[in-house]
């Protein structure tokens, strides 16, 4: 029996929590005719501009403008994966072109990657097979300040203590 994936809550400021609409900013995108609704709607500078994207816990793709809060986007619920994504269309066939898991606001493990291929691929929207920035989140546990752990060093930019090699930003 396959596992569930995992969900993440949101875990950033509460201020920005609490201006959150129930029901959530981000567009549904079910089926590729969903997507082509959206993206004819977006302005054509934008569609070459990275957007907010969550994978809500049915596993359905969110989208939103770059400047949107994850939280906003997935209307404050928890979320599958979270980050930023980029689309081109090559040759009639959408794709996603640069996708990353960053999202300060849920923090994302890079093992969510398959929630957002299955999304995708549900909406029919081609992808490379992964995620192409990884963001690697952890929590200190000496001053329990979130870092983004960058070149593989595992040490807190706040104090200095090792960090954990295993995702622990919720919990």
């Amino acid at each position: 029996m396959p596992a569930l994936p995992r969900s993440y809550r949101y875990v950033g400021p509460s201020d920005i929590r609490a201006r959150v609409q129930p029901g959530g900013a981000g567009q549904r995108i079910s089926c590729l005719a969903d997507f082509e609704r959206w993206a004819a709607a977006q302005p054509a500078l934008d569609m070459a501009d990275p957007f907010t994207f969550v994978i809500d816990t049915t596993g359905v793709l969110r989208l939103a403008p770059r400047r949107s809060e994850h939280v906003a986007c997935a209307g404050g619920e928890p979320v599958l994966s979270a980050g930023e994504m980029t689309f081109g269309n090559e040759s009639g066939r959408w794709t996603a072109t640069e996708i990353t898991n960053h999202s300060t606001g849920y923090c994302p493990d890079t093992s969510s990657w398959p929630a957002v291929a299955e999304a995708l691929d549900r909406a029919g929207i081609n992808h490379a097979g992964d995620f192409t920035q990884h963001v690697v989140f952890r929590r200190c546990h000496g001053c329990h300040e979130l870092n983004i752990v960058r070149e593989a060093d595992f040490v807190c930019v706040f104090c200095d203590t090792d960090l954990p090699r295993r995702w622990n930003v919720d919990g």
